[in-house]
């Protein structure tokens, strides 16, 4: 017996009510896979697992993600996916802070500084999983209707086919790596939003070491760290969220800012020499003095048996060492994985293969299996950094590379040129590269959607209100939407007008008011 048929039968032997269609209800329970957003927790926290053991086995199975800012887009996503490769194996979804604060806040389009609403993230996540649900239930609902007109044409292989897809259907809805920011507050604070994010279906809580009030996008200047007892309470109170909540394969990604952040808020508490306060303050930027040469207010430590001043900026924080990033980046991901993170973030300036490489391999001789999640963030020009990299490589090894200007590669003069072609070769194999490399299990591009929507939007609004008119969306989006198979072509039936008929169908039978008959302008796209 199929699993369709199996359901059918539970649903008969459960259905006791007048007018209800076991079949129907077996239904709406496969179109219905995941109760609660918990279920969707601990599913999504098991494929993660799988996927992080398969990838410590064979490096070329990493992970990917796209961040996106609407359900609708990780919907539609998962759905072109799902049409382009058949399985959604191994990709994820990205929910980008970044894009919380500028695109679904009730203040408006607010910095990435922790300022929007706390519930604005978990509400996020509910709609992305609410947007993946419904395009199961759609899919399936699909399948249901081909089940029927198999029946009625009497056409048994044709049935058996068909339920067989059903049996293996595979769902929109996969992990979710959700980024909680520096916690939002306090330890208590991150467990409360933690637990939120948890509820809404995220199996995988991302979070940094800022300071939770200064908090700055990774790729801005002023970013401010806190020591490490205090990330690291915050990690805990990460994982005690999970572990209430019965996920307990849920997941932590530690992201360390340190290689650009240069200032901290706090001097750490030292316990005895050596420990992780110690060695935290002996990055600080410090002076040698004298008690008498000491102002009033002067803050000062103890270092080797000498009095030294830690260099304090007007706005009170204290400033760490110049070229101490890369080591201050290691000792934070040394210590999370020592805390219980499960996946490290390591904020970088540029993208390059070496440097992502030599900190994990610092980071490898203590946590030998420390894998990384890696922005391949909009915030770097990919095309100006690697064909620069691509120019210094040439240039190393005596290549003439006369005919370029390094300062000015990011002239379209060079699209076509051998150089260019060199790059774009070496940002294809990036993600490749960095998992084999640096061990990278975990490949995300934080806000592609936010500059596709803008994108899409410049080149409609260009065409529509321009010579083109009404050809402008024609020829620019419905044309190419029929030719390459874009589903919300037919929005009616993206929007749940097939799957409300249906229902409409299971309630009242052939009284149904349906909306899908031979009058709805959407059959011109059957």
């Amino acid at each position: 017996m199929s699993g369709y048929q199996a359901e059918v039968q539970a649903a008969e032997v459960a259905n006791s009510f007048p007018g209800v269609s076991a079949e129907s209800a077996a239904r709406m329970r496969l179109q219905n896979k995941f109760k609660t957003g918990l279920d969707v927790a601990k599913y999504t926290a098991a494929i993660m697992r799988r996927d992080m053991a398969e990838f410590d086995k064979d490096k070329t199975k990493y992970t990917q993600s796209l961040g996106c800012w609407h359900g609708f887009v990780g919907q539609q996503k998962l759905i072109s996916i799902k049409k382009h490769f058949g399985s959604t194996e191994r990709r994820y979804l990205y929910l980008s802070g970044w894009m919380v604060a500028a695109l679904r806040s009730d203040f408006g389009p607010l910095p990435d500084q922790s300022m929007h609403e706390k519930t604005a993230v978990a509400g996020l996540v509910e709609e992305l999983y609410t947007f993946l649900r419904q395009a199961d239930a759609r899919e399936l609902g699909g399948l249901f209707r081909e089940l029927d007109k198999a029946r009625e044409a009497g056409d048994a292989a044709k049935e058996a086919e068909v339920i067989a897809a059903i049996d293996n259907h595979e769902t929109h809805v996969v992990p979710i790596v959700a980024d909680i920011d520096a916690g939002f507050g306090n330890a208590e604070a991150t467990y409360l939003m933690a637990k939120q994010m948890i509820e809404a279906g995220a199996c995988c809580l991302q979070i940094e070491n800022q300071v939770a009030d200064e908090k700055q996008c990774g790729h801005q200047d002023g970013k401010v760290t806190v020591p490490h007892a205090d990330f690291h309470a915050k990690i805990r109170a990460l994982r005690y969220a999970f572990l209430e909540l019965g996920v307990d394969d849920g997941l932590i990604v530690a992201r360390t800012d340190s290689e650009g952040a240069g200032l901290t808020k706090e001097i750490a508490v030292v316990k005895e020499p050596g420990d992780q306060g110690d060695v935290y303050n002996s990055y600080l930027d410090v002076e040698e003095v004298d008690v008498a040469d000491m102002a009033e207010g002067d803050v000062v430590i103890n270092r080797n048996g000498k009095l030294v001043r830690p260099k304090r900026l007007p706005s009170g924080l204290y400033q760490f060492r110049q070229g101490t990033g890369h080591e201050r980046c290691v000792f934070d991901c040394i210590e999370a994985i020592n805390a219980g993170a499960d996946l490290l973030w390591i904020e970088t300036a540029v993208p390059t293969v070496h440097e992502i490489k030599g900190m994990m391999d610092e980071v490898r001789k203590v946590h030998p299996d420390a894998k990384l999640v890696y922005n391949n963030s909009p915030s770097f020009n990919w095309t100006l950094n690697f064909r620069q990299q691509t120019y210094d490589a040439w240039a190393a090894e005596g290549k003439d590379v006369s005919a370029y200007d390094r300062a000015n590669l990011m002239s379209a003069e060079y699209d076509d040129s051998e150089l260019s072609a060199a790059a774009d070769a070496r940002i294809k194999t990036f993600q490749a590269d960095t998992a084999r490399e640096a061990n990278v299990f975990h490949h995300l591009i934080t806000l592609p959607t936010y500059h596709t929507t803008a994108l899409s939007v410049d080149n409609l609004a260009k065409e529509y209100f321009g010579e083109a008119g009404m050809l402008g969306y024609v020829a620019g989006v419905q044309r190419k939407e029929i030719r390459q198979g874009i589903a919300c072509v037919k929005h009616q039936n993206m929007a749940g007008s097939d799957l409300g008929d249906d229902h409409k169908e299971y309630y009242a039978g052939e009284n149904a008011l349906k909306a899908g008959g031979a009058k709805n302008t959407s059959n011109q796209f059957s």
